[in-house]
């Protein structure tokens, strides 16, 4: 090779041709290869493995490693159940309450939900069926005991429609264990939906993390309720015309059932006042110096009543 010039690249061996097979062009491999030898379609490789996924966490939920699992998620949904709770205890789904978890909060096989009734206390929950009609959850473990509230009733005059909603909310956020709508002879409302107070009093309770749904009744008038009163049964009577006045309550009776009763934004008739006057077993106070609107007043109320004489004190 003389100076300058470049060697030429080495030719490259050609195939030579087996007994066993002709010389050809190889076609490119498609996809996984099971063994580095058939090619697998991926489609079908991912579903073989998603089932026998599913067969893992069945074989868990069998003998009792699922739950293990289950049991170290945190719930960051609560709701009211009307069904029993307990240790493996399954819970059925509703339609609407499926679509709520499944299709608003976009909750999975094996998700975890806090779930109460009332009556068990809190339990963690998670997710073993779900479907756009229903759904099931499985009861894992109790995380909060039953907690009940003071045996303390709200009797209210109902106003416009969102502050009666806010009442309804905070008396049981506060631990009311009744709500009673009342009409006195002020009250402007002369109808209200008791349903949708009980779906008021019912988040409310989700969201702040109660075991406990007071039950919201029907309107009713003040005198009928009046009539048939338990005679051992306290009733704070909170009255706009003692504005100034004394807001002690006798802590002698603390621990026996009481009642809060709140006027409307027009205040109590004369008719009224006299009435409760001549009822045994009622306490009228003030609550503070100016007078409150009446949403105001039945939070201001309650905890009047919580620090001298419910659970707060």
């Amino acid at each position: 090779m003389q100076h300058g010039e470049q060697k030429a690249p080495p030719t490259r061996q050609k195939e030579q041709p087996c007994s066993d097979r002709p010389i050809g062009t190889r076609k490119p491999k498609e996809g996984a290869c099971w063994g580095w030898r058939q090619p697998v379609n991926p489609i079908v490789l991912y579903g073989v493995c998603h089932r026998f996924a599913n067969l893992l966490v069945g074989l868990w939920r069998i003998v009792g490693c699922g739950h293990i699992v289950g049991s170290m998620k945190t719930a960051k949904i609560r709701l009211y159940v009307k069904h029993p709770l307990g240790q493996g205890q399954t819970v059925p789904l509703d339609r609407a309450r499926a679509h709520y978890l499944f299709g608003v909060m976009r909750l999975g096989e094996g998700d975890a939900v806090s779930l109460f009734n009332g009556q068990d206390g809190e339990w963690r929950s998670e997710v073993i069926q779900k479907s756009k009609r229903g759904g099931v959850l499985f009861c894992v473990d109790q995380t909060a005991p039953q907690r009940d509230p003071p045996n303390m009733w709200l009797l209210f005059a109902p106003i416009k429609k969102a502050r009666t909603d806010f009442i309804v909310e905070k008396a049981t956020e506060m631990g009311a264990a009744r709500i009673i709508p009342v009409q006195t002879d002020f009250t402007n409302s002369e109808r209200i939906r008791q349903d949708r107070l009980q779906a008021h009093a019912i988040e409310a309770a989700e969201q702040c993390g109660g075991t406990f749904v007071p039950e919201v009744e029907s309107l009713q008038r003040l005198e009928s309720v009046l009539r048939e009163w338990p005679v051992d049964r306290q009733l704070m009577f909170c009255d706009e015309a003692l504005a100034g006045g004394s807001s002690s309550l006798p802590t002698s009776l603390a621990g026996e059932p009481w009642a809060i009763l709140i006027g409307p934004e027009g205040g109590f008739s004369e008719g009224e006042r006299g009435r409760l006057a001549a009822m045994q077993g009622t306490h009228p106070i003030a609550l503070g110096p100016r007078i409150l609107r009446a949403d105001t007043a039945a939070v201001a109320a309650i905890t009047v009543w919580q620090i001298q004489l419910g659970d707060w004190a």
